[in-house]
């Protein structure tokens, strides 16, 4: 099994969409949450599974599709980093 690492990016983005959604329904902001999470847990068994980001053209950043958001992480050294969780109609920058 690959080891699913969320960087410090990822959690926050995870924590500010809870908090948003929350505003409204805390109840639904704790299932989109779990939602989230477990749209990754697929990927330490398979791993390249998601698709290639296509803005970054690198194999080895991917994403994972749930709901209306991206989730996209990169292969480093037989680990997964999970970089950023992003709403699909925003722009995606992702640092170099």
């Amino acid at each position: 099994m690959t080891p699913l690492i969320w960087t410090r990016r990822a959690i926050e983005d995870v924590q500010s969409i809870r908090q948003f959604i929350a505003q409204d329904s805390p109840h639904y902001a704790e299932l989109v949450r779990q939602q989230l999470i477990a749209a990754v847990e697929r990927l330490s068994t398979f791993p390249q599974s998601g698709r290639v980001v296509p803005e970054a053209n690198n194999p080895a950043i991917r994403e994972v599709i749930q709901g209306s958001y991206r989730i996209v992480y990169r292969l480093i050294h037989g680990e997964i980093h999970i970089l950023t969780v992003h709403h699909a109609a925003r722009l995606l920058h992702l640092e170099p």
